[in-house]
């Protein structure tokens, strides 16, 4: 050591250090990395994002790698320092503890935790180059990763942990995904946010939960004089209306309303018959077909609008095409005058709301920030007639999920208006209080 300059000594030092640090920081930075933005990058042409993802596919060899030549580089590292520690103050066990100790400060330090932050903080920026350095470093070690491979592999057999490309493969379940969107923060419009949760959701509802109710159908009855028929088809608030004879449950076909429009005119030839002949097939839905389904299956069939039955082929409501896509995007028709709206109620000052009793239970979990049972009935009406068993008087209350449902009216032996009062404890009282 003696005739190689100090300077030099040093210079090989900071050479050292500077290598591991720079395996350290790579290997993190490639660990780090989100592989689906990789493949995204890829795609788009990126060749470090290709030569990155190649080196994550061949982890082991790659972590190979990144630890030989650590190990490497930090015993030279310590042999270098010990050396330059004895040729410049003397062969003492003082001398050779201090230089030992200095060389593992530099280590951990310069070439360990520094390097692995940094990795960590920036990953795909240091990934991307750092595979191109990668890359054929492996090649020439290919003999040594494969000797060092073989003691591993046969440890790994022992333990019997499974490796290769499914091993290490990433793999969202529906959940991660939606934590994923709900953690875009501002990457992703807010709006943009809502309708991909509410995706997440199609599959957990059925179309009971998106459907009007049947006392809620606009329908026409052709038992009824063709003078109320006529009054009804100027009057009525949508474009097809189904159609039966006597009562709901013998739906006959669906209705037009604007071919229909077009017969007014014959006057007194007009008759029943003239309205059954633009009857359009009805199309009926099982009440527990989710939406998600039901909405590939309104694509196949080219259908917009749908019956909803029971396993007696009762009706129990009508759904459309607009029902599911409003269930994604939010409101966007014009709704039946009467009908409660999803996004028309809240809280008032006082902590009470007034709700029409055909409000749905997952539109007052939405608006109120309830938690309203909803694997029974559907709305507010089905849940106080499940709890009372029985058909109650007005003033009627009942505590239900943290609020007091006070039903106000009752018409028609269903419960037409009920008062929402949200619960307030003494601890709640005394906080506001202060």
């Amino acid at each position: 050591m003696d005739a190689v300059p100090f300077w030099a000594q040093l210079l090989a030092l900071f050479l050292l250090i500077f290598l591991s640090a720079f395996f350290a920081m790579a290997e993190t930075a490639l660990m780090a990395a989100n592989r689906h933005r990789l493949r995204h990058l890829a795609k788009r042409g990126s060749k470090g994002a290709v030569t990155t993802l190649w080196l994550l596919s061949r982890t082991d060899k790659l972590l190979s790698l990144v630890l030989i030549a650590n190990t490497l580089i930090n015993a030279l590292a310590t042999a270098l320092v010990t050396a330059i520690a004895i040729s410049t103050f003397g062969n003492d066990e003082t001398v050779i503890t201090v230089a030992t100790a200095v060389v593992a400060f530099l280590l951990i330090v310069f070439a360990e935790i520094s390097p692995k932050v940094i990795g960590a903080t920036y990953p795909e920026r240091i990934a991307l180059p750092t595979s191109f350095v990668l890359k054929p470093l492996m090649a020439l070690a290919k003999p040594a990763i494969w000797f060092v491979n073989l003691f591993v592999s046969a440890f790994l057999r022992l333990l019997h942990i499974k490796t290769g490309a499914d091993a290490h493969e990433q793999r969202l379940s529906r959940e991660e995904l939606r934590s994923m969107v709900l953690e875009g923060g501002n990457f992703i419009p807010q709006k943009h946010k809502s309708i991909l949760l509410n995706l997440f959701d199609l599959e957990k509802i059925s179309v009971e939960d998106v459907m009007t109710p049947r006392a809620q159908i606009e329908a026409l009855n052709l038992s009824t004089p063709v003078e109320e028929i006529k009054s009804q088809l100027t009057t009525c608030y949508h474009n097809k209306l189904p159609v039966y004879e006597g009562e709901i449950n013998r739906i006959i076909g669906i209705l037009h309303v604007r071919k229909a429009m077009a017969l007014l005119n014959l006057g007194e030839e007009l008759s029943v018959d003239h309205f059954r002949e633009l009857l359009t097939q009805p199309y009926f839905i099982p009440q527990d077909t989710d939406v998600f389904t039901q909405l590939q299956y309104f694509q196949e069939n080219h259908e917009r609008l749908g019956l909803i039955v029971d396993e007696y082929g009762e009706i129990q409501g009508l759904v459309t095409l607009e029902d599911i896509i409003e269930e994604m995007i939010g409101e966007f028709t014009t709704s039946v005058p009467g009908a409660a709206r999803a996004d028309a109620f809240g809280w008032d000052g006082r902590g009470e709301c007034l709700l029409d009793g055909t409000t749905t239970l997952r539109d007052a979990n939405k608006q109120l920030g309830l938690n309203l049972p909803l694997d029974g009935p559907k709305t507010l009406n089905g849940l106080l007639l499940e709890e009372l068993r029985d058909i109650p008087d007005a003033a009627v209350s009942v505590r239900i999920d943290g609020c007091v449902v006070e039903i106000v009216q009752v018409q028609n032996q269903a419960i037409k208006t009920v008062k929402l009062i949200r619960w307030r404890n003494e601890w709640d009282t005394v906080r506001e209080d202060n």
